[in-house]
């Protein structure tokens, strides 16, 4: 990339935030507190409805907030207009302008707020040659790929100079190769640029791929915080070892807990463990995945909810010892391998709801929405 300046990052904080639709519904985000550091890339991650994209476009200032405050490096930015905030949004579908062409699409906000022509066209021109699309300057959205327009997307962002970035789903409309490769660049821009990212996905794989810090969210509210690796060998709740896959939730005397599939031990029943503790269950499915084969297995016994479990073994492991549908095995895990599972949180209707001005000014949900030009 060229030596073109960029701000210095900001870290992002929420305290309380909250976002109603209508007086007397369950929160869409309801009550939540979060600290993103400086610099660094985080994902909010969660299935559809779980509030993430709603608290993006609340911190872009494209949503109103309900009660509670954002910040930038401690300033209040809640009331100000989007354009004002410091941050940029990109789309999960680009937005881009299909008649005008990379540059002028690029350069449109300068065009907005009366940079002349000479001068947006030649910043645009300077961004569009950091992220690699200089040569195809002139070329309008419909003559390139989806990867380039994505580029054009980000150049247009970062026109703005904004401390902060927000992406919203940028992957997810893009092919599964080019996601692939899209999210190392996406990495790579962030790392050369030092920008505070904040991307919301509801892909496991590409926030554990791009994250420093991975927010789960459900019905919501935060599940749980933490570095990919943290997420993954320690979720909190129930909810996050089964949202993130790989694991297996199996009822105990202490509680529920997790054990990751490519942990699990797994022998033919007649090499039980001979004390008892193994769990009997039938071979369902084997899925040769190249490395690996995943193995589909039903416990026997087990409660609704409980019956359907996973191993994960290594290709020669299970060359070694192949396992069929129908066959009868035994599982058994280490005890360090076990992790105990908290409460979780409970849908909206099951929880009590904080007062709407706990902590935080209590906001009009009927403001008109604040837009970036």
């Amino acid at each position: 990339m060229n030596a073109v300046a960029t701000p210095e990052p900001a870290a992002v904080e929420i305290v309380a935030l909250t976002k109603r639709y209508a007086p007397g519904t369950p929160a869409a985000v309801d009550q939540i507190d979060l600290r993103i550091a400086s610099g660094s890339y985080c994902c909010l991650l969660g299935p559809s409805g779980c509030g993430k994209s709603t608290t993006l476009r609340m911190i872009a200032g494209h949503e109103s907030v309900t009660s509670g405050d954002i910040l930038l490096d401690n300033r209040n930015i809640t009331d100000l207009p989007a354009a004002a905030r410091g941050t940029a949004m990109m789309f999960q579908s680009f937005a881009l302008f299909p008649h005008l062409s990379a540059t002028d699409n690029v350069a449109f906000s300068l065009k907005m707020k009366g940079v002349g022509k000479a001068e947006r066209h030649k910043r645009a021109n300077d961004l569009l040659e950091r992220v690699a699309m200089g040569h195809l300057a002139n070329r309008k959205p419909g003559e390139l790929s989806g990867g380039q327009q994505q580029r054009v997307a980000l150049a247009r962002a970062l026109i703005t100079e904004p401390r902060v970035l927000l992406l919203d789903e940028p992957l997810s409309a893009l092919d599964p190769f080019l996601r692939i490769q899209m999210r190392a660049e996406l990495r790579r821009w962030q790392k050369e640029l030092g920008l505070t990212f904040v991307h919301v996905t509801h892909s496991q794989e590409e926030a554990m791929a791009l994250a420093d810090t991975m927010v789960v969210m459900n019905h919501g509210v935060i599940e749980q915080v933490g570095s990919p690796h943290a997420v993954y060998n320690h979720p909190a709740s129930e909810f996050v070892a089964r949202f993130m896959g790989g694991h297996n939730v199996f009822d105990t005397p202490a509680g529920p807990i997790a054990v990751r599939n490519d942990r699990m031990r797994i022998a033919a029943a007649s090499e039980g463990d001979a004390a008892g503790t193994a769990l009997a269950a039938t071979v369902t499915d084997v899925e040769y995945q190249g490395t690996y084969v995943l193995l589909g297995l039903a416990l026997e016994g087990a409660a609704a909810g409980r019956q359907n479990v996973s191993v994960l073994l290594g290709e020669a492991a299970f060359l070694a010892r192949p396992y069929a549908h129908g066959e009868a095995v035994r599982l058994s895990w280490a005890e360090a391998d076990a992790r105990v599972l908290g409460p979780g949180v409970k849908p909206p209707g099951e929880r009590a709801s904080a007062p709407a001005n706990a902590g935080a000014r209590q906001r009009d949900d009927t403001a008109a929405l604040a837009m970036t030009l």
